[in-house]
């Protein structure tokens, strides 16, 4: 199930959504900012369930 999750972009700090799926387990992927286009390094915490616990975005520099 994928939940959508409201975001701020750490390099230019607009907020944006972003699509989780927690069905997978805790992940760490790269995306680029959709307003800025810079690269945002997200981390996804997944419960034992799949439940979304919560993703973050830091900069990947």
């Amino acid at each position: 199930m994928l939940d959508a999750i409201q975001l701020t972009c750490p390099h230019c700090g607009e907020r944006f959504e972003a699509l989780a799926d927690g069905s997978g387990g805790d992940a760490e992927y790269v995306e680029d900012c959709p307003v800025c286009c810079r690269p945002i390094r997200l981390r996804l915490q997944a419960g034992f369930d799949g439940e979304t616990l919560g993703l973050d975005a830091d900069r990947d520099d």
